[in-house]
């Protein structure tokens, strides 16, 4: 694996940040910290970070250019993968061109981070491994709930084992997305349309593969029904279109060890929990519900023994009969964090642990998902090697 020169600075090309998340997480909440404050090594040393915007829009990306003074900003693709000083290629643009923006920042020998999912089907999320493979590039992919409170702290109650044996996982992602007619929608429009790349189960399939595999290990087999309950939008000029893209998922993954998972996914539905996301696990010694930076937990010892009886109103409070999970640490943004491991990777020149094989198994997990719901029928998950 190649590393970067012996320059005192990382200059990152990021494609993609006129879009919403590229923007918030990866720009504002990532990169531009990183610059102001520099990247500090395993040994102590401090390494300087410096973004090259890249886009379609140049109109867009010398606005951004001039809010946060970045120095250099372009539409040419080419010239930057040309660009010897150009030391990480970040992909944040919609699916669809995602993959051919990978191939090509490889095959010139740049490391890169991207965003998921990798690729529009499994063959080429796989191949896009392989090309890193055979390019000795650093191949990083976007897993940022893992790094999130939330979850950190219900990782750590499972390395403790707090939970004794598990036995099952819950989780309910989603909030009500404006169909755009009379209220503007909070997400773009091609999410809505399959042939864009659209789909919740494209979108959050490879999301929850990689939460389930780093919490409770790997997903074995996915049961799927995947729904488009809101048939007609409007797109960000007002216009109807027809929604051909699922916007609600329901799925029982089987887990290694007989642990089961269900997690439910919907743009159709109203919050009534304490997260947009939260992930109920239980064991026979104890059970944890974490949210992206919250987490309570239920000992054995501690659980009352409620008694069903329909004809009485409840008098006992559920909630307060969990104890929040401290964080023992000050835990930075999520995003940050895995840019920050990411890139010390990178300079240290060692393999980062979540790569592109990781994101291929999220590819395969949304397509299964599909084939599921499709064939009305629980699918087996093959292991993916290269």
């Amino acid at each position: 694996m190649t590393t970067p020169s012996p320059r005192t600075t990382l200059r990152i090309a990021m494609n993609g940040v006129t879009g919403r998340m590229g923007y918030r997480q990866h720009l504002v909440r990532s990169i531009l910290p990183l610059r102001d404050s520099g990247l500090t090594l395993d040994d102590g040393t401090r390494v300087d970070v410096e973004p090259v915007l890249i886009g379609r829009n140049a109109d867009k990306l010398a606005e951004l250019s001039e809010l946060h003074d970045i120095e250099r900003w372009t539409t040419d693709f080419a010239s930057v993968l040309a660009d010897p000083t150009i030391d990480v290629y970040f992909d944040a643009q919609v699916t669809s061109r995602r993959c051919a923006a990978l191939t090509s920042a490889m095959k010139a020998g740049k490391h890169i981070y991207t965003e998921k999912p990798t690729a529009e089907t499994l063959t080429e999320a796989v191949e896009l491994a392989r090309i890193a493979e055979n390019a000795g590039v650093n191949a990083g992919v976007v897993h940022d709930k893992l790094y999130l409170p939330g979850l950190v702290k219900l990782r750590r109650l499972v390395d403790e084992g707090f939970f004794g044996r598990i036995l099952s996982l819950r989780g309910e992602f989603g909030y009500w997305v404006f169909e755009g007619d009379i209220q503007p929608g909070q997400r773009p429009s091609w999410n809505y349309r399959s042939a864009d790349g659209g789909g919740i189960t494209v979108d959050m399939f490879c999301h929850w593969n990689y939460v389930l595999e780093g919490i409770l290990g790997r997903v074995e087999s996915v049961m799927a029904k995947a729904v488009t309950h809101v048939p007609t939008r409007w797109d960000e000029s007002g216009q109807p279109y027809d929604a051909t893209a699922d916007d609600a998922a329901y799925a029982i993954f089987e887990m290694e060890d007989g642990v089961i998972a269900q997690i439910n996914s919907s743009w159709t539905v109203r919050v009534y929990r304490d997260e947009l996301v939260e992930f109920q696990v239980d064991g026979t010694h104890g059970s944890a519900v974490a949210g992206l930076n919250k987490c309570v937990a239920q000992q054995r010892a501690h659980t009352p023994k409620p008694v069903w009886n329909p004809d009485l109103p409840v008098t006992e409070s559920f909630r307060d009969q969990w104890l929040e999970v401290p964080a023992n640490a000050d835990l930075d943004n999520g995003f940050k964090l895995q840019w920050e491991e990411y890139l010390r990777d990178v300079v240290a020149g060692r393999r980062h642990r979540f790569g592109l094989l990781s994101a291929a198994r999220g590819v395969q997990l949304a397509e299964l998902g599909l084939q599921s719901s499709a064939e009305g029928r629980r699918l087996e998950v093959p292991e993916i090697t290269l």
